[in-house]
């Protein structure tokens, strides 16, 4: 493509509570969240803004939400009710471009580079789909413009909840060099730490590092880290709908010395696995894969059929991957491939670090 991009990334906020929170006005003003139940090993899907208070977050037990806020009222997911909802909302973002990837029921990057709408303004077509978000749908939704999805992402999380926050293309520069390292998508908590321990702990001072020296740190990933600390990231926005796969990770700040070790994660990342699916309006999958990342880098993800979470085919499959490292371990990951895609193998995509 040619000329600059104009990339919009739209978000609701606490989208499935903020369903519950229109259509039962008496529940705004509690602590609130949807998702499983305590006593069957459930995980917080979503949460309203007064339940994040007390540091309630999406993927958190719904065990530990209940000791941190007694009150909070937990939910079932209404999973009909709420893709209606998305069903509007991507009927909306259709008004604007066809150039739309969705990446949940209520997310989305919205390319709108050569699209004439509001004077052909970004930043006026990301208010009037809030606004039409809002007058339509009945919740609101916060929006994020930049040049790249990177940034637009970034973006959309700035003045949330129910706001806008625009980067525009002279701006990049400045606004990455103060960006904290774990804005960064792909950072989480073992890897911001990592990062510190050397002295980074903003992009301005990731900028200092070359590539092989990132990439001696933290594998191919360093190379994804010097592109982010200057504001580049070429992906397209992709209409492909058809997603591919579902999955969680953790890295841990000691490596996991055996394979009972990383037998024990297990019963954690698949609660967050039946979390993320839940989100995601709970589809049918037709496999399940573990991915491991050793101590030295090197990676191995093992995968096989299933159209069920089992502890036992989970179980299987690390066995099969560790085996073929038999080395400590710094990354878990576990997986289902989507019922819907296409029959040929292809590689899960990177998981994301929680």
């Amino acid at each position: 493509m040619t000329g600059q991009r104009k990339i919009i990334h739209v978000d609701c906020d606490c989208f499935y509570a903020a369903i519950e929170m229109r259509d039962n006005p008496a529940l705004r003003d509690i602590p609130l969240a949807v998702g499983g139940q305590p006593d069957s090993r459930g995980v917080i899907a979503t949460c309203n803004y007064i339940a994040r208070r007390f540091g309630v977050h999406s993927a958190m037990s719904s065990a530990r939400a209940l000791r941190l806020c007694p009150q909070l009222l937990i939910l079932p997911p209404d999973m009909a009710r709420y893709r209606a909802a998305s069903q509007q909302i991507m009927a909306i973002y259709e008004r604007y471009t066809p150039l739309i990837e969705p990446l949940s029921l209520d997310e989305a990057y919205l390319d709108v580079s050569t699209q004439p709408h509001e004077q052909g303004s970004a930043t006026l077509m990301a208010a009037a789909i809030r606004r039409q978000i809002q007058a339509e749908v009945g919740i609101t939704a916060s929006a994020g413009i930049a040049p790249n999805k990177f940034l637009a992402k970034i973006a959309s999380d700035w003045n949330k909840p129910d706001g806008q926050f625009v980067i525009r293309p002279q701006d990049v520069d400045a606004f990455v060099l103060q960006l904290p390292v774990e804005k960064i998508h792909g950072v989480g908590r073992v890897t911001a730490a990592h990062l510190k321990k050397l002295g980074i702990h903003r992009c301005s001072e990731l900028r200092q590092w070359e590539m092989s020296d990132l990439m001696r740190h933290f594998g191919r990933f360093g190379e994804r880290l010097y592109e982010l600390a200057r504001g580049r990231d070429e992906r397209p926005v992709s209409t492909d709908r058809s997603r591919k796969s579902i999955s969680v990770e953790e890295t841990y700040a000691q490596d996991l010395p055996d394979l009972a070790a990383c037998l024990d994660k297990l019963p954690e990342l698949m609660a967050k696995l039946q979390g993320r699916i839940q989100r995601a309006g709970n589809p049918p999958f037709k496999g399940l894969s573990v991915k491991l990342k050793f101590a030295d880098f090197s990676q191995t993800t093992a995968e096989h059929v299933g159209q069920q979470l089992s502890s036992a085919a989970y179980t299987d499959l690390l066995g099969v991957a560790f085996a073929r490292g038999n080395k400590p371990v710094r990354l878990v990951g576990v997986g289902v491939r989507l019922a819907d895609e296409a029959d040929q193998p292809q590689q899960l995509p990177l998981f994301e670090e929680m």
